[in-house]
């Protein structure tokens, strides 16, 4: 019922046990009781409960948030910059509390699937600025593949490396399409460097754009299209 808009999961609650919810023409007190929303006919109040269309957040996170919906003490979240009609919506894939940029939002746990399951090999983009000079080798190394917590990353694709006039730091890009915790910081850390700054631009065929930092929009249709193929 709340992630359909009838009324927050709270309130939910007090409705279904005040025997106000059928389901195919049963009533029905217990919450927990399973509904298929396809198939089953949920009626409130006299009122049928239809599905709710797909919806599809993209946020551009700013550093200092989680992307989780737990609530620990003193933890911001992702959820907390999004108005309370979106919270049901879940991330696609995480990124790193210290971590800025492209997060995707949705309802749609197809497209939830096709762009963070490994066999899809969905590409991701992201801006690094590294501590320190990065040297071609360790630019080579990075690509073909660094060896974490006794695995081997697959290869990266990095681009328009740029080091600082007083060579304190590096910045370029990086593609990869695995999603391990922490993976871009370990590889860097890996050669030798310490991410200073790092922010996803890309994911699949969504790009962040000029969408400011803490800002988050809609997708359009032809977005959706997109990566709906």
């Amino acid at each position: 019922m709340s992630r359909h808009g009838v009324c927050s999961r709270r309130r939910a609650l007090e409705i279904i046990q005040a025997g106000r919810v059928s389901v195919n023409g049963q009533p029905q007190h217990e919450p927990s009781t399973p509904v298929d929303p396809t198939n089953d006919k949920v009626v409130v109040d006299g009122k049928v409960v239809g599905q709710k269309a797909y919806q599809y957040i993209l946020l551009n996170k700013p550093a200092g948030y989680v992307t989780t919906k737990a609530q620990f003490h003193g933890e911001k979240s992702v959820f907390d910059i999004l108005p309370s009609q979106f919270r049901h919506l879940s991330p696609v894939g995480r990124l790193d509390k210290d971590t800025e940029g492209l997060l995707l939002l949705t309802n749609d746990g197809d497209v939830a699937y096709r762009l963070t399951h490994p066999k899809f090999q969905i590409e991701k983009t992201y801006f690094v600025c590294v501590y320190g000079i990065l040297k071609p080798e360790e630019k080579d190394e990075l690509e073909r593949g660094i060896l974490i917590e006794g695995e081997k990353t697959a290869p990266a694709k990095i681009k328009d490396v740029k080091p600082f006039k007083d060579r304190t730091k590096t910045e370029f890009l990086m593609t990869i399409h695995e999603g391990k915790k922490r993976q871009i910081r370990l590889m860097c850390e890996a050669v030798g460097h310490k991410v200073a700054y790092l922010k996803r631009i890309a994911q699949g065929p969504l790009v962040l754009g000029d969408l400011p930092c803490g800002r988050w929009r809609e997708l359009t249709k032809d977005e959706v299209q997109r990566f709906k193929g």
